[in-house]
Order: C-alpha cells, then structure tokens, then sequence
C-alpha cells in the first residue's frame, strides 16, 4: 500500500513539459560558452551545466544585475521548465534589483536524469554550491523560493542553512499524500515531507497562497505558516494564484504578485541594517513604475535595469 501510494504522489508531483521549451548549446562549437536558445546574449545571462551528487547534469541560469544586494533561488512550480520563465526572470531581475539563480529539476527541461524527490535535494544542493563557488554568494544575502512542489527542495536547503535572509513559500505544499488526502500523519512513504522540516527553518518566512486554489489548499499555506519559528505576516490573495502563475505575462499574474510580495518583505525589515530605507524607496519606486507600465503598456522586454 505504501508504496503504491508514494508512486501515486510521485506521479501527481512532477508534470515536466515534453517537448522541452528550450535547448542548450555551445556557442562557436564544442569550447564555446553555454547558451539557452531563447535567451540573447544582451540579456546577460550565465548558463550552467551542474552536475549532482546522483550524476546527474541540470540546466542552472544566472541572472546578474549589476547593482543587486541580494540574490533570489528560484524553484519553479511542478509542470513549467526554464523555458517558459525566461520574460518572468527578466522583469524580476530589472524590478527588484536582484540576482536570480534559476534551474530545472533532474528530467526537466534539457537536466538530465529523472524527476524525483531526492533528486530535487541533490539539484538544488549542486546549484547553491554553484553559486558559492562561481559568484561568492553568501547565505545572509540569499533568499529562497519556492513555488507548488519547488516548496520541497527550498525547505530541504532552508532547513541546513542557518544564516538565510529569508524564504519565500508560494502555494506551497504540507506534504505530497497531503495534496491527495487531508491526513492528519506523515507516513514513512510520503514525498516532500513540508510539513516536519519547516520546523527546522530558523530563517524568516514569508507565505503567499491563493485562498481559492484548487490545485493546493489553502489550509497548506496556512498550516506552514503556524508551523514557522519566524514569520512575516502571510499573503493571503484572494482567489486562485496557482492558476494565475501558470500563466505568466507581462501586463499582471504572476510579476505583478511577486512585487508586490517583495515590497511586503522590504516594508518588514528585511533588511535590518543600513541599506533597510534605501531598499524600500527602491522597491516602492519601482512597483510605481511598473504599474504605470501596466497602464500604458511597453513591448515585453523593453525595461531597463537602472
């Protein structure tokens, strides 16, 4: 029973999309830099090919803005790849002002292997050493992000690292039989067990869920939220985000949400230091900003980063 149970809660998790949506290549042969087809090189994006502990390979992408204090660990939700992404990266790098460090899962995308639970762990382990290594990136400066199942491997990697600036939890889950069955016990054959390790988090946590999502209860949100050791105030939108972050665009869903999630984690000090002010003039500036885009609409991609 155990078993079969789990593999059902395997096969509800992971919903890759086939075909890919993108492909990776060499620019000018077999020792040129990785690229992501998709992606111009004026966007100044970094690929990686990150090799897990399973022996695995999985697609990372790094976004860098030249004036970003923080960098953000994006795990996406369970049926998108990076490909799908690329314009929400885009206008979250030029908005916010931060770095975004990307990846697909094990089988998602143009990562090798299969999508599984623990090789969810192993590929976001790989992809934080990957940012340690190549960019410097300390745990004070980084926050993670987890969206629908990337709410597992974000509280995997929260619950290790002590030092974090903060965690962001978007339509997370309790557990995967928990989607299927509203159980009171973790079983031993569960996936994703959220709702043991968010008590092992010590950084602070923000949760965002849709209070008529139909895909993850919002009784999910809720409960992680209870279970935080520190927490900021929840962000309880009303209606279903889940459907409305899988359809990403330009003029509102998803960026416009993820603003104004970032300016709720300025405005309760995310910053404790110096910088505390400057950071929330700049992200009130630029939500005013882009809601005036919004209005008076430009063509996707014509932001720029100052």
């Amino acid at each position: 029973m155990g078993n079969v149970t789990s593999s059902v809660a395997a096969r509800f998790a992971f919903f890759p999309p086939e075909p890919a949506t993108y492909e990776v290549f060499r620019e000018g042969g077999a020792e040129g830099r990785l690229c992501l087809s998709g992606l111009s090189p004026e966007r100044n994006v970094a690929v990686h090919l990150v090799e897990t502990k399973a022996g695995n390979r999985v697609v990372a992408t790094f976004w860098r803005h030249p004036l970003a204090r923080f960098t953000l660990l994006y795990s996406h939700g369970n049926a998108a790849d990076l490909g799908q992404m690329l314009d929400l990266f885009f206008e979250l790098r030029a908005h916010l002002r931060v770095n975004i460090m990307s990846y697909d899962y094990s089988g998602y995308g143009a990562s090798t292997g299969k999508p599984s639970e623990f090789n969810t762990y192993y590929d976001i382990e790989a992809v934080y050493d990957c940012l340690k290594k190549e960019y410097g990136i300390k745990q004070e400066d980084l926050i993670l992000y987890g969206q629908s199942v990337g709410s597992g491997p974000t509280l995997h990697l929260a619950a290790r690292l002590q030092k974090l600036r903060g965690v962001v939890l978007h339509s997370a889950i309790l557990s995967g039989i928990r989607v299927l069955y509203p159980v009171k016990l973790t079983f031993w054959f569960d996936i994703f067990k959220n709702i043991d390790k968010i008590r092992q988090v010590n950084s602070p946590v923000l949760v965002i869920h849709g209070t008529a999502d139909d895909i993850v209860d919002w009784t999910h949100g809720k409960r992680l939220w209870e279970l935080s050791k520190e927490k900021y105030d929840p962000l309880w939108i009303k209606g279903d985000n889940a459907k409305q972050s899988a359809h990403i665009n330009h003029h509102g869903g998803e960026t416009q949400q993820v603003l104004e999630i970032w300016q709720a984690i300025a405005v309760r000090r995310l910053s404790e230091n110096m910088f505390y002010q400057e950071s929330v003039n700049i992200v009130q500036y630029r939500i005013l900003i882009f809601r005036r885009s919004c209005s008076n609409p430009c063509p996707l991609g014509s932001s720029m980063w100052s």
